[in-house]
């Protein structure tokens, strides 16, 4: 007979790791490759992404 696999079900702890700093604002961004000219307003812009919660924002220079 095959071997028997318990389940566990995450914990609270596992479940929610690294949201509550990006929760409270303390992101840790990170530098997103892409595009670094905004059309629009004809300036170079930098794309910052949270690799905890995916949250973006983009700074002009």
């Amino acid at each position: 007979m095959g071997e028997i696999v318990r389940f566990k079900r995450p914990g609270l702890q596992e479940k929610h790791k690294g949201k509550t700093l990006c929760r409270s604002g303390f992101h840790k961004w990170e530098v997103a490759k892409g595009n670094p000219f905004d059309v629009k307003s004809g300036k170079l812009v930098t794309r910052y992404r949270c690799p905890r919660c995916g949250a973006t924002k983009v700074e002009s220079r």
